[in-house]
Parts: structure tokens; C-alpha cells; sequence
């Protein structure tokens, strides 16, 4: 690939862009653009001088495929003058919307030889960029592609170049698992309280169950089976809900967006145009199973509690 910066213009506004330089075949072989095309077609790519350009990048410079697009390079050709910037027009081949708003608003896709001529990299490349399958395992790649490399090279991965990015949504993603928790743990103590007051409230029914012969765990039982059951049904609710919200949250943020007149979960922040949601199995069990034990840990000490209720004294101001 050969890569530069240049400073992209149309008769209705400007902004500056990257430029990657990339064969028309290695292209093809990166489907989060080929498969996301939205106007116009990367056929015969090589062969012109056609440009493909993001979605955010075409309303902002309100350019669809077929308009021209202006592009101004800082180090153009050397005159006795010194280096004037390079500008040269190109047709807007095509228009892709990956849904990652880095790229749909700033990367424009030129055929390599017009990069090169036009970063005056003629013959030469600026970096050579390798694709995985399992991004996971970037760190046995990264020894396999130095050992294959024979020489001192300069790697950079996906977690490098987002480390910013991944490091914040960690922070988040603990924070929220602490809110999370302390919901759960909320939730758990009301049901405590509830069954507290129900103990009291019940406490003369009791005393007559247990003058009748019931025994003390007969009545622990009645009570653990009542917290259980608001446990159960309290857990599955929130189970069907959440998993609602999370099949329709993109509905959900441009509602609430519309509603309030703003915009939540803003691309420039996030690097996302869409907000997106991946139901992982592990995770949500998890999560379930703890709500249910929780909530039946909070059953016993209000059961034990109704069991070790003396009929007696249940009674006695009856």
C-alpha cells in the first residue's frame, strides 16, 4: 500500500482525508468494503483513475459517485520555487458505508500506481498490511511475520493502533459490571426486605400453622419457595427484556436520539456509526445464574427467620 494525506475539496466543502494506495485484487480481497458498497462499483478499478471514498465523507462533501473530487497533497513536484502541493481532480468511483465512522469519513481508496506517481512513490510502497482470520492470535502472527520478514521491521497491530480506543471501552465495560452487580445486589435486598415484612405481616398464620404440627421446616420451606419464585420470575423478565433492547438497540438509540434531540453514541467518539450489540451465550448464563443464586441466597435468613418464629409469643397480643 502506499499512504498519504492529502486535503480532499468539492465545490461545497473541504476536509482532510487519508489516502491509501492498494491494488485493485488486494482490494477485492478486503470484503468490509467490497460487500458494503453503496453507489457506484470498484470494476476496472485499476484501470482509471476513479477513487472509492466513505459514505460520511460523500455527505459531507455532498458528492455522490460520478462527481469529481479534488485531492491536495502538501509535497507535490520540486520547482526552482521550492515544493508546491500537488492537486489533481479524480472521479468518484464509488461510495462504500462500512459502519466504522474512521473510515467512512476520512479514507479514500486510489489504484496503487496513481498513489505512487502521485506521492511521488515511484516503484516503492509505504507498508504492506496483512489480513487474519483470528485477530486473536496477533501475537503468535506478529513472531511468524518478523521471523519470515529476515530483517528489522516495523509492526504495528490492531490492538496497537486502537489502544486508545480498547483501553476506554475496558475502563467502561468494568465500570458497568460494577453498576451492574450493584443492581443485582439491590435487587436481592429487597427481596429480603419484602420477605422480612411479609414474616411479620404472616407472623400470627404461622403460629397457627405451627400449633397445627407443622414443623419448622415445613415453614422454612414455604417461605424459601416464595423468594425463589420472585427470584425466578424477577430474573426471566429482565432476561426477555434485556434481550429485547439488545436485538433493537440500534431502533432504540435513534428513537431516543429523536426523542431528546441528540445524538447518543456519537461517531467521532465511538469510531461507529451504528451502535452495535452481540448477545454472547457465556455471558448472559453467567450473568442469569447469578441473579437466580443471589436471589435465593436472600431467601434464607427471612425463612430461617419465619421458622424460628415462636407460636407463643406470635399469638399472644392476637
Amino acid at each position: 500500500m502506499v499512504d498519504g494525506q492529502a486535503l480532499a475539496s468539492s465545490p461545497f466543502n473541504a476536509a482532510g482525508v487519508f489516502v491509501r494506495g492498494i491494488r485493485a485484487q488486494d482490494l477485492n480481497g478486503v470484503t468490509s468494503i467490497t460487500k458494503n458498497i453503496k453507489q457506484g462499483t470498484l470494476e476496472g478499478f485499476d484501470e482509471g483513475q476513479g477513487v472509492a471514498i466513505g459514505r460520511r465523507l460523500a455527505d459531507q462533501l455532498s458528492l455522490r459517485a460520478g462527481d469529481s473530487i479534488t485531492l491536495v497533497a502538501p509535497r507535490g513536484a520540486v520547482t526552482p520555487m521550492g515544493t508546491t502541493p500537488r492537486i489533481k481532480p479524480y472521479k468518484v468511483a464509488a461510495v462504500f458505508e462500512i459502519g466504522m465512522s474512521e473510515y467512512d469519513s476520512s479514507f479514500v481508496f486510489m489504484p496503487l500506481v496513481e498513489a505512487q506517481a502521485y506521492f511521488n512513490r515511484a516503484n516503492d510502497v509505504t507498508a504492506i498490511e496483512i489480513y487474519t482470520t483470528n485477530p486473536d492470535r496477533i501475537d503468535t502472527f506478529r513472531k511468524s511475520v518478523t521471523e519470515a520478514a529476515q530483517r528489522p521491521i516495523f509492526l504495528v497491530d490492531w490492538r496497537q493502533r486502537n489502544s486508545t480506543f480498547f483501553n476506554a471501552l475496558q475502563v467502561e465495560r468494568n465500570v458497568m459490571f460494577l453498576i451492574l452487580t450493584l443492581i443485582v445486589l439491590v435487587a436481592a435486598l429487597n427481596i429480603v426486605s419484602g420477605l422480612i415484612m411479609l414474616v411479620k405481616d404472616k407472623g400470627s398464620d404461622i403460629a397457627i400453622l405451627r400449633t397445627m404440627g407443622a414443623s419448622q421446616g415445613s415453614v422454612m420451606r414455604v417461605f424459601l419457595i416464595t423468594g425463589a419464585a420472585i427470584g425466578v420470575v424477577g430474573t426471566l423478565v429482565g432476561f426477555l427484556l434485556g434481550l429485547i433492547v439488545c436485538l433493537n438497540i440500534e431502533s432504540i438509540r435513534q428513537f431516543i436520539s429523536w426523542m431528546t434531540n441528540t445524538e447518543l453514541f456519537s461517531p467521532e467518539l465511538y469510531f461507529l456509526s451504528k451502535l452495535p450489540a452481540e448477545v454472547d451465550v457465556g455471558e448472559t448464563a453467567a450473568v442469569v445464574i447469578m441473579a437466580l443464586t443471589l436471589s435465593f441466597l436472600a431467601t434464607l435468613y427471612p425463612s430461617w427467620r419465619a421458622a424460628r418464629l415462636d407460636p407463643i409469643e406470635a399469638l399472644r397480643y392476637e
